[in-house]
């Protein structure tokens, strides 16, 4: 199957973009044109909790940097490939050592509130804004990209609040921030007034995360997200960790929300020994302001 569909990927990969090679010394490296883009492809089978495993050759990485460069991971029946900017995790990646064997080992985990990457011995990073050949396109056309918006903390809680609410989830947000929340880039959506029963021994934590997604008729809490904007993202972190070290048997998804320059930093607080610990290092996921607005986007666009 990974044959068939590498090779699938390959075929549809040259019909859009004409004449690509592979590099040498690898079998897995392809550059498009001219040397347009570099293209690092890896596949995977689905197993059990819907995740797949991947190792990364640091070698291999090492032929892509300085250029423009995309990791492509592949799995069975995927409806969209998935295109990693290298750039985007270079700091990631030099801030850890590879295995024994040479490659960093990265698992993608496929769930109904987001897509994940995972690197070992760094973290979790949503990546759903960069599924699709539209997204390739962007990345190999740097004319046809818009300026960076900048984004405020309030945008970002509004989002973050309309696309759990179009999931099916009721939103708490903090009452000192609703009033901030801004509507011209999302449909409104209403906050619970009260946290879910059943939160007392946690709900000083709770009342202070930026967004929250608990299961629309029940108390299961989903999401939890601190919007890390010109905050320290130590603080947004420790909040979690309490959280979890409180109600250790309430596993939400965990997510530091920031914008990419603050990749790197995540990645060196979220290993600090106490979170390594707690356990929270395996659980927390950082979430780019980019990423936000794509899912946002892609969800009105299907309802």
């Amino acid at each position: 199957m990974a044959n068939e569909t590498k090779a699938s990927f390959l075929a549809e990969l040259t019909k859009r973009y004409g004449s690509i090679r592979r590099l040498e010394n690898s079998l897995s490296l392809y550059e498009l044109g001219n040397g347009a883009a570099r293209l690092y492809i890896r596949y995977s089978k689905v197993h059990s909790r819907q995740q797949t495993f991947y190792g990364l050759r640091a070698e291999d990485l090492q032929q892509i940097e300085g250029h423009p460069s995309v990791i492509c991971f592949l799995w069975d029946k995927q409806i969209e490939p998935l295109f990693v900017p290298l750039e985007d995790y270079e700091d990631v990646f030099q801030s850890i050592t590879p295995a024994s064997d040479g490659q960093y080992k990265a698992q993608v985990y496929l769930k109904d509130d987001g897509t994940e990457l995972y690197i070992a011995g760094v973290g979790r990073f949503n990546v759903d804004a960069n599924f699709g050949w539209e997204r390739l396109d962007s990345l190999l056309d740097s004319a046809r990209l818009l300026p960076s918006t900048d984004y405020t903390h309030s945008q970002i809680q509004t989002l973050l609040g309309a696309i759990g609410a179009a999931k099916g989830h009721d939103i708490w947000i903090p009452q000192h921030d609703r009033s901030k929340l801004e509507w011209s880039v999302a449909h409104r959506f209403d906050c619970r007034d009260q946290l879910p029963h059943g939160t007392e021994p946690v709900s000083s934590i709770l009342q202070e995360v930026d967004v929250i997604w608990i299961e629309r008729g029940s108390t299961r809490i989903r999401a939890l997200f601190e919007v890390e904007h010109s905050t320290p993202i130590y603080s947004g972190l420790l909040r979690f960790n309490d959280f979890h070290l409180v109600a250790p048997s309430i596993r939400p998804r965990f997510s530091i929300v920031a914008n990419d320059l603050r990749r790197a930093l995540f990645a060196r607080q979220i290993n600090r020994p106490t979170f390594q610990t707690s356990g929270l290092a395996e659980l927390c996921t950082f979430f780019e302001y980019p990423n936000v607005a794509g899912w946002y986007d892609r969800l009105v666009k299907h309802t």
